[in-house]
């Protein structure tokens, strides 16, 4: 591996690099970073799942590319986001690391890595797949970017309430893949998504105050205070509950999946009662952990009860 002789004003000799080393990996990391993986690990897999579950076939290769483009979608609007959200990220202490406030990379490298990701995203969605999921995809990406990157977050403590509808899409693109058209169970998979996203921002929201509060994002806990936002959470989760029980009602999914979505649903209202009747603003952050473990726990759920469907009736 050939060294490279790297000279500044500042340098009292020459510094030496050796060329694909360090830096560069570090380079590769960092636009790993833009994609938002662990947030984009979710999107794809309630996506696979929506697409398992939806009525008809639908080829290996086809399905796969299907799942690529989901996830190139979810991390080119990562990617937009954290270009747009530069100057905020540098104020909270949960984001200022990442590569744009860290100064690793320039936000304009950011901006066009996402907004091509997303051009190939939708155009290869429409190509291979159908029309109706590449629609679909651009809309998420367009929703999550403009709608509530750009208009709501600033603005209301409604932003994930509204904006969550950009997170609820991926189930309904996997299902749309397969079908062409937007069923009544991908919107089940959709609401199930759309009514988690509240109680599971919010607990964040709650042990981080202090960092959205800085940064003057109007989440929840930092405008309506602890207590009210807990009384929320506790309002969406008590929907939340019986509409993990939509696929049921429609024939999606058997007992199976009913016995354990109300069997997580009860140990997910059990840990946020917790949450209400603590004073210790940090109980929130074992329940914000559960949530996520909850979704992808109800999403497995759904899978595993096609394999033993049990009907109802």
């Amino acid at each position: 591996m050939q060294p490279t002789l790297n000279h500044s004003s500042a340098d009292t000799g020459p510094e030496l690099h050796e060329v694909g080393g360090p830096q560069h990996r570090f380079r590769v990391q960092d636009y790993a970073i833009l994609l938002k993986p662990r947030v984009m690990s979710l999107v794809v897999f309630t996506a696979a799942v929506g697409l398992i579950l939806a009525p008809g076939s639908i080829g290996l290769e086809t399905a796969l590319v299907a799942i690529i483009c989901v996830a190139a979608g979810a991390g080119a609007s990562g990617a937009i986001n954290m270009w747009y959200d530069q100057d905020i990220d540098r104020v909270m202490a949960r984001t200022m690391n990442r590569p744009i406030p860290a100064g690793r990379l320039r936000a304009v490298e950011a901006l066009v890595f996402g907004t091509v990701l997303s051009f190939g995203a939708v155009g290869v969605m429409a190509e291979w797949v159908n029309a109706a999921a590449a629609v679909l995809l651009a809309a998420t990406i367009l929703y999550y970017v403009f709608i509530y990157t750009m208009w709501l977050k600033r603005r209301t403590p409604q932003n994930i309430v509204i904006g969550g509808a950009s997170g609820a899409l991926p189930p309904m693109i996997g299902w749309t893949a397969v079908t062409g058209d937007i069923g009544l169970g991908s919107i089940a998979l959709f609401a199930i998504i759309f009514l988690w996203t509240p109680p599971h921002s919010w607990a964040l929201a709650l042990y981080r105050r202090g960092d959205y509060a800085a940064a003057d994002v109007p989440m929840m806990p930092v405008v309506v205070g602890e207590q009210r936002t807990k009384l929320l959470m506790l309002v969406y989760t008590a929907l939340l509950i019986p509409a993990t029980l939509a696929p049921v009602a429609l024939g999606v999914s058997g007992a199976f999946y009913g016995v354990i979505a109300l069997a997580l649903g009860a140990e997910f209202w059990r840990r946020l009662w917790r949450v209400w009747k603590s004073d210790d603003v940090m109980m929130a952050r074992p329940f914000f952990l559960f949530s996520i473990l909850y979704l992808f726990l109800i999403f497995v759920a759904l899978l595993a009860d096609r394999l033993v469907f049990v009907p109802l009736v």
